[in-house]
């Protein structure tokens, strides 16, 4: 009879431990929080446990229509929009002693499934890469398309916009990840947020448009091939590269 049970037991653990990985995944924050408030208690197990999301399709081509709200990809993804924003960010760089040579575009004006990381070349003046990445579910709005709405607040799983200083590399729970400073107002807790730059497998390499893709709880997250492509910008850089997520 023992046996029995324990047979039982074992299978009914099986059992809901699929439906736990099927669910959804789960992250953890890599930083530890300072603060020992009931609330701040609250608020940390309920971003241990807070789930990832990405678009389930039933077939390749069985997306989430965003027509909602319609965007003007060519308008949005045009050289010249680009070239403005680097051309901004070269000024910065230039007062604050940041890399000259490149620097991290992120547009969150464009949907999830369209590349909007890019790798520009400021002494050419030239995009290197684009690939898609991620942001934090905190930041989607029901029924309001590809509109996003970015939080500096802690817990609120949503995008920051702003400058980030990127820091040193770490192993964290998701392999090689990359400290961020944020260095203005709209994003000045990533660091105690625990905003990092890292890679996760559910973040495709090809474009899902209109498709959505998988979001973060809001850290900047590429797919694990891309990683090491901008890791070997850092690495190779003599001083500080500078990423600006902007709409």
């Amino acid at each position: 009879m023992k046996k029995v049970k324990k047979l039982f037991t074992a299978l009914t653990l099986l059992i809901a431990s699929k439906d736990v990985t099927s669910t959804g995944l789960h992250t953890t924050v890599n930083f530890p929080i300072k603060s020992k408030s009931a609330d701040n208690t609250a608020a940390f197990n309920k971003l241990k446990t807070a789930p990832y999301h990405f678009t389930k399709t039933a077939g390749a081509n069985n997306y989430i229509d965003t027509s909602s709200n319609p965007v003007d990809i060519k308008s949005l993804n045009s050289p010249g929009r680009l070239r403005r924003q680097a051309n901004k960010i070269r000024d910065y760089a230039k007062a604050n002693n940041y890399s000259m040579e490149y620097c991290f575009l992120v547009d969150m004006s464009m949907p999830s499934g369209k590349k909007r990381f890019f790798v520009y070349n400021l002494r050419k003046d030239s995009l290197e890469f684009a690939a898609l990445v991620a942001h934090g579910f905190g930041s989607t709005q029901k029924d309001c398309g590809d509109q996003l709405v970015f939080s500096n607040n802690n817990y609120s799983f949503k995008t920051s916009l702003g400058k980030y200083k990127i820091g040193k590399p770490y192993k964290g729970q998701y392999g090689l990840s990359y400290k961020l400073y944020g260095l203005d107002s709209t994003n000045s807790r990533a660091y105690e947020r625990a905003i990092v730059l890292h890679s996760d497998q559910h973040v495709p390499e090809q474009e899902t448009f209109p498709g959505k893709i998988f979001q973060s709880a809001g850290c900047p997250t590429v797919s694990p091939a891309f990683l090491p492509i901008l890791g070997s910008f850092i690495k190779s850089s003599q001083k500080p590269i500078l990423m600006w997520i902007y709409d």
